[in-house]
């Protein structure tokens, strides 16, 4: 009997995401699932899609970002990601997570990079997961919770301390409930002021019930600039001691003064590699971005803001200039326009180049989806290292920048049967021009989606189509770590 698939993909330049060479053929989806992959011309489909040889890519899994508000607020939240081909996001990064936290009020920085007012709800994990059901989402949500939103949440706010030892036991029945509920690891944030005072041995016992439930931990490190490599130490120590996989967030040699360490960096998470797993993502772009801290600036450094509560018509403006325009320093700008977020051009292009040309590197935008005027890796990140770094630059070869987006990434985090394309995986796939993709977002002009992307599918499902946007579907679902 011939074979009656929902979807068939015909005729497309298939890369299933292993990193292997791509091959010419058809993909037959039925319900969530892929069915068939080869020659499928005795197959039949309610629906066909001819590629004419257009690449075929497992959908793109965004290794970090700050969705955890973004992925339940629909089309106007999650069109930067999906119309780069983005099915599955990594939330609660930097150990700020929308849950376990309940506040009456506006948290302080940089919790409120995710949400405001009303969005602080959610006392368990459990409540998140439920919301994030009932209102679905166009992406799949792989969920971790942080360690700052904890902290503030447990201290009452009294964060500028190390946690005594009951705000400890308190925090890990926190992640140990959370990881029970669907989270799938626990995250830090110890270069920011509401996480710098926690010791090494306060973040080993609040992590510890990743270990019985296989979980993961996730780091913005200490520090990326100076104390890069002791931050890596501690990291790894982190790990070490609690019995799991860790994780470097948005790996960087931050201040032109560490510019060509990544050579350094690179060698010794490669050393601690052969006895425990050290992971990390970056993102490609020699700018982060990240609340303001007036405390510090540099002169040396330049500084775009992002967004301002008191004065929202600086957003997109360089601080120089704001300060140059009220007559004082950019110090005194800053406090001025305080809250507020910034773009920082703190790396060099070719440690960028360097991190993520490793074998281990793995893609992540780190957008910040409610920014007034965000960095432009919102809106381009995958597009970018597929169009410029793949085939313009040749940093790699394409089967090696999607298996970065992909296959690896759903491995390392266990994401079961995702990233890949084969008979029995979820059906997340993006449809895309190899000889066209590019990203369009700048630093001066964030908001513009990529050229390139036909058509994308979470779940099976569309979610995007050229020309036509966000198709309003919502089939994401919970991924949690190491469960089908």
């Amino acid at each position: 009997m011939a074979l009656r698939c929902d979807l068939i993909i015909r005729d497309a330049t298939i890369f299933d995401g292993t990193g292997g060479p791509r091959r010419r053929g058809d993909v037959g989806i039925t319900g969530d699932r892929i069915v068939a992959v080869g020659d499928l011309g005795g197959a039949s489909a309610d629906r066909e899609v001819i590629a004419g040889g257009k690449a075929l890519a497992p959908g793109f899994i965004d290794a970090h970002t700050h969705d955890d508000r973004a992925v339940m607020c629909g089309p106007e939240c999650m069109t930067c990601k999906i119309s780069q081909g983005v099915t599955t996001v990594v939330v609660g990064n930097c150990g700020v997570s929308l849950a376990p936290a309940r506040f009456t009020s506006r948290p302080p920085a940089p919790l409120d990079l995710i949400g405001e007012d009303g969005w602080w709800r959610f006392d368990s994990f459990g409540d998140y997961a439920h919301e994030l059901k009932k209102r679905g989402s166009e992406v799949n949500t792989y969920a971790l919770v942080g360690h700052q939103t904890m902290r503030v949440d447990t201290m009452n706010g009294d964060v500028m301390r190390p946690a005594n030892d009951g705000e400890i036991e308190k925090m890990r029945l926190k992640v140990k409930n959370s990881l029970a509920e669907g989270a799938s690891g626990f995250s830090t944030g110890l270069y920011y002021p509401l996480n710098m005072h926690a010791t090494t041995e306060e973040v080993i016992a609040v992590a510890e019930p990743l270990r019985a439930f296989g979980g993961i931990y996730v780091t913005h490190m200490r520090d990326e600039a100076d104390r890069v490599c002791a931050s890596i130490e501690e990291t790894a120590k982190i790990g070490n001691r609690v019995g799991v996989p860790v994780w470097i967030s948005h790996h960087k040699c931050s201040m032109p003064e560490n510019y060509g360490r990544s050579n350094q960096t690179l060698s010794l998470i490669d050393a601690y590699n052969q006895s425990q797993d050290v992971y990390f993502d970056m993102y490609p772009y020699p700018a982060g971005s990240t609340v303001l801290m007036p405390d510090r600036l540099r002169d040396d450094v330049k500084v775009m803001i992002t967004w301002s509560v008191p004065h929202p018509e600086m957003a997109g403006k360089y601080l120089s200039d704001i300060a140059r325009g009220w007559n004082t320093d950019i110090r005194l700008a800053a406090e001025r326009l305080l809250p507020a977020g910034q773009i920082t051009f703190q790396m060099d292009e070719e440690d960028v180049r360097r991190i993520m040309a490793h074998p281990s590197s793995v893609i992540g935008s780190d957008g910040i989806p409610h920014d007034a005027h965000p960095h432009p890796r919102l809106w381009g990140t995958f597009p970018r290292v597929l169009g410029l770094y793949s085939r313009e630059l040749r940093l790699f070869s394409m089967e090696t920048a999607i298996h970065k987006m992909t296959g690896r990434t759903a491995s390392l985090f266990g994401m079961v049967d995702r990233g890949v394309i084969r008979e029995g995986a979820y059906a997340d796939l993006v449809l895309f021009d190899a000889d066209t993709i590019i990203d369009k977002a700048t630093f001066e002009k964030p908001k513009q989606e990529s050229l390139g992307i036909e058509e994308v599918w979470a779940n099976g499902v569309p979610t995007y189509v050229a020309g036509k946007g966000a198709t309003g579907e919502k089939p994401g679902r919970l991924v949690t770590r190491n469960r089908v």
